[in-house]
């Protein structure tokens, strides 16, 4: 099994864009409406195994307090102005396109996150912190973000959403630090780390896979009839990567030294995209256009992370 889940981390592009064949094909010749009930299930099979992995002691720890104030910065606010921006611009008439840029731009870092900061030798400390703020913040705020800035637009059930954030998140979250402390009781905090801790991202790469399986399927109709909308999409989504980019590279360059530049550029750039997909597939049922563009954003931001990490050298002078 665990062969079969390294296998499909191995080759998540591949992974995900069968997943969308699959998809396409499924939902096209096949009712899989009923695979909604599937969602909050497939929420917790994603999320929880991440937070497993998750250090909340560092929260406590000495912390570089201008690299995470900047990281928030451009994670809540320089990042979902854009957001918001590129939607007027580009589906001024098509709302829930809108909420899916937004709610790409409202969930920063994941599991990604970590490994690429460590592949390109950042800040491993920091960006840990950045994972876990980003998780917190984007949580208590995305409700009140999609009701100002979309609520005139949209019905926004923001008791709904916040109850979906708390399953979503923070339910995830407790049972994950409970296994967390349970494992290294019984197993010590070293064979944790080495052993038993790489094996729990397996599964929520696994999760994905299926998430956006599900997505697509629940969408094939749509786009069978109407394949240009995929050229709609894929547009503003390379823009918005682009200046996410761009933004995230020259903050980090002006201002951060190489660890911490390359810990801002990963806390910033990568995006929780599966929390958006889970997100949007569990309150806006009626919103399946925008879990079509939260999927092909994972094929986007998956290129996006890998290059970063290559050209990391590049960018980032060792010093």
């Amino acid at each position: 099994m665990f062969k079969f889940l390294e296998l499909v981390k191995k080759h998540l592009i591949v992974s995900i864009l069968l997943a969308m064949i699959l998809g396409l094909i499924v939902g096209y010749y096949v009712d899989t409406s009923w695979l909604k009930n599937l969602i909050i299930p497939l929420t917790f099979v994603l999320v929880y195994p991440m937070m497993v992995t998750l250090n909340l002691s560092s929260l406590k720890q000495k912390s570089n307090i201008k690299l995470q104030f900047t990281t928030q910065i451009i994670n809540f606010v320089i990042f979902p102005a854009i957001a918001f921006g590129l939607g007027y611009v580009f589906f001024q008439d098509q709302t829930y396109l809108r909420l899916g840029l937004l709610l790409i731009a409202l969930f920063p870092t994941s599991g990604m996150t970590i490994s690429w900061t460590v592949m390109a030798k950042g800040n491993i400390n920091e960006v840990l912190r950045m994972v876990i703020i980003g998780l917190l913040l984007g949580a208590i705020l995305s409700p009140f973000y999609i009701t100002v800035l979309l609520g005139s637009d949209i019905n926004v059930p923001i008791l709904q959403i916040i109850s979906q954030v708390l399953i979503i998140v923070f339910i995830p979250l407790f049972f994950a630090f409970i296994t967390q402390k349970l494992i290294i009781k019984k197993h010590g905090e070293e064979k944790f780390n080495k052993k038993i801790k790489p094996k729990f991202p397996l599964f929520s790469t696994f999760g994905i896979v299926l998430m956006i399986f599900t997505a697509i399927s629940l969408k094939a109709a749509v786009l069978v009839n109407n394949p240009m909308i995929l050229l709609d999409i894929l547009i503003p989504l390379l823009i918005l990567f682009a200046i996410y980019f761009i933004i995230s590279i020259v903050t980090a360059r002006l201002l951060f030294n190489r660890a911490d530049g390359i810990a801002l550029v990963n806390g910033t750039l990568i995006r929780n995209l599966s929390l958006s997909l889970a997100l949007t597939l569990s309150v806006f049922p009626e919103a399946g256009i925008a879990a079509l563009l939260i999927a092909i954003a994972y094929v986007i931001q998956v290129q996006i992370a890998a290059w970063n990490a290559k050209l990391s050298k590049v960018i980032f002078k060792p010093e």
